[in-house]
């Protein structure tokens, strides 16, 4: 049974910065893709950013790029989201999610973590 864990969330002020840490186990990081997804109040989730483990290859929404970076951890069983220059508008709850096979890397999605918040404001 796979489990995902988010950590990370924080209460910055605009233009700072999080990392976010999606801690996986039950299964490889390896052989899935992985995306976070931003869920804003009173809003659909949203995928920000995707990544496939077989070939690292990385996509973002328009509203991310140049901001925010997915990546994993080789030495532990782990996929980020460094998030840099936020805005109002990232605020929110960000979920990690895993899905089987590493393509395509929009999913869908069936393993989900519990999110974490992140809130920006001055």
């Amino acid at each position: 049974q796979a489990q995902l864990v988010e950590s990370g969330g924080s209460s910055v002020q605009p233009g700072g910065s999080l990392k976010l840490t999606c801690t996986v186990s039950g299964i490889k990081v390896d052989y899935y893709a992985w995306a976070w997804f931003h869920q804003a109040p009173g809003k659909e989730r949203e995928a920000v950013a995707y990544f496939s483990a077989s070939d690292a290859r990385t996509q973002y929404a328009d509203s991310v790029k140049g901001r925010f970076t997915i990546f994993r951890d080789y030495d532990k069983p782990a996929v980020y989201l460094q998030m840099n220059n936020l805005k109002p508008e990232d605020t929110g709850i960000y979920f990690c999610a895993a899905h089987w096979p590493p393509y395509p890397l929009d999913g869908p999605y069936d393993q989900w973590g519990q999110g974490t918040q992140v809130t920006v404001s001055s």
